[in-house]
């Protein structure tokens, strides 16, 4: 089976991305290596471990290590000060130690919250991730940012924290539920939009069998060109001081509209992506130079794509008002002095970072975009 690699070039702490098919059954020997101790504990969630934990615990045997698992709630709300507070315990109480190897298994939501966990453990201790989603696969899971989420927004507690490898096993993708895989093609399709047009025009081209099952080859190029673009960004900007913030496209109208579902099934975060991006390239066109047929060309691939791409696509999009969406977004990690940092474009596949954008003009577009 074949199984690509990409590096995250950050000196003495790099670390490789493995990306193919079968790769929770080889999880044993890639892991090893980094043990000091041939035992590990592997936090995922609920549905995760009842569809693929059998496969990474046969992995990990094979190999033998041992390894206890911690099983959460599956779900958004999981990303909370409250199941942060009982995973540390769960993990002193299991005696790992700052050297051992946590192993985060699932989507975003445990990537986050487990990595968060091992970066304040102890003072930090060390762990992998091994993605089970489309998003955590393409996003999440690379570059080092984790968090919990506050009542004030999303991700607004947490800490750079980098895995030691990261094991991408696209076979897992195969028992997600359809709007599970397309919520995360959402960040696949950000990828082309943000610096890489030509992707953009692959992925126009062969979206429908990248989201559906059998095409291994197209899901394993969609993972390693996302993963090659954000590894690049992330060796130049480790921390978001500068063209990091291009990988936020859409997030900050995307967070704001989470945080109105309340973190909730409702909206997932893909979705809420999907709907800032196409807001992102509307208030684009609005601020100029980008034309009024690229934001057209980019809400007719999502909707191709199966998701959202306006705020009246959106359950209850009629209660959702640009104040309290306004006073969300100030909210976000970019904001400085109080002005309004967004990521906008100049065209398909050339983001850039618009700084102290004038929060009465985004305030009237968001008027006219939640009248729609």
């Amino acid at each position: 089976m074949t199984t690509e690699t990409v590096t995250v070039p950050l000196g003495s702490r790099a670390y490789d991305i493995h990306i193919g098919e079968g790769l929770l059954e080889r999880a044993g020997p890639l892991l090893a290596p980094l043990l000091p101790r041939l035992r590990t504990v592997v936090v995922t969630d609920e549905n995760v471990f009842a569809a693929q934990g059998a496969r990474l615990a046969a992995g990990l045997a094979s190999a033998n290590i041992d390894a206890e698992f911690i099983t959460l709630p599956a779900g958004e709300p999981t990303k909370s000060f409250s199941e942060l507070e009982g995973l540390i315990g769960r993990l002193l109480d299991l005696g790992v130690e700052r050297n051992d190897l946590v192993i985060a298994f699932g989507g975003g939501v445990i990537g986050d919250l487990t990595g968060f966990a091992c970066a304040i453990l102890r003072r930090g201790c060390r762990f992998a991730q091994i993605p089970t989603t489309l998003l955590a696969q393409t996003d999440s899971a690379v570059g080092g940012k984790t968090a919990v989420n506050a009542q004030q927004g999303k991700n607004l507690i947490g800490a750079f924290h980098q895995p030691s490898i990261v094991l991408a096993d696209i076979t897992a993708l195969e028992t997600l539920p359809i709007r599970e895989l397309r919520a995360g093609y959402a960040e696949v399709i950000k990828y082309g939009l943000i610096a890489d047009r030509s992707f953009f025009e692959w992925l126009e081209a062969n979206s429908e069998q990248l989201l559906s099952k059998g095409d291994a080859n197209k899901r394993i190029y969609a993972v390693k060109k996302s993963c090659i673009a954000k590894a690049a960004i992330v060796g130049a900007d480790e921390r978001e001081q500068g063209a990091r913030a291009l990988l936020n496209l859409g997030h900050t109208f995307g967070h704001a509209l989470e945080a109105t579902f309340g973190f909730s099934d409702a909206l997932l975060h893909g979705e809420a992506v999907a709907v800032g991006i196409a807001l992102a390239f509307d208030f684009s066109v609005r601020q100029g130079p980008c034309k009024a047929e690229d934001a057209a060309r980019v809400r007719a691939h999502l909707k191709k794509s199966g998701l959202p791409a306006g705020i009246s696509d959106l359950p209850s999009s009629k209660t959702l008002t640009p104040d309290a969406l306004m006073e969300l977004m100030m909210q976000d990690k970019k904001v400085e002095n109080g002005k309004l940092t967004l990521i906008l474009a100049d065209a398909i596949g050339e983001a850039m970072i618009a700084k102290r954008v004038d929060v009465s003009d985004v305030t009237d577009f968001l008027k006219d975009a939640t009248a729609r």
